[in-house]
């Protein structure tokens, strides 16, 4: 998988970037199927809330492409908080990829013994 990491009023430093694509690696675990990550790190100090810091990421995925954005206090948690949003549907979309092909079994199997679909 390849990370792209774009920056945006924040100095990218190396503990920045392992702890980015660290996170952003490890969703590799969910799927085989992700072909590029691209991470956008905003720092924007007259932000409400004072929730300075905003995390985009978008996975490019064979299919439609997935989207996550967070903006917290902290650069960190704002990181774990968007991969964790990316998490919850990688997931959903696994399941739903598994019930796809458990109807099928089912529809095809219903076919072989009545002849017929309902």
């Amino acid at each position: 998988m390849h990370i792209h990491i774009s920056p945006r009023h924040i100095q990218l430093t190396a503990a920045i970037h392992a702890h980015v694509a660290d996170k952003v690696a490890h969703l590799e675990e969910y799927t085989d199927s992700i072909l590029a990550a691209h991470v956008v790190l905003l720092f924007d100090e007259h932000r409400s809330k004072k929730k300075d810091y905003q995390v985009k990421i978008h996975l490019a995925l064979p299919g439609p492409d997935l989207h996550a954005e967070d903006a917290e206090d902290d650069l960190y948690s704002a990181i774990d908080l968007a991969v964790k949003k990316l998490v919850q549907q990688l997931r959903k979309r696994k399941t739903k990829v598994q019930e796809k092909a458990k109807h099928k079994v089912k529809v095809a199997k219903e076919v072989e013994r009545h002849g017929y679909r309902r």
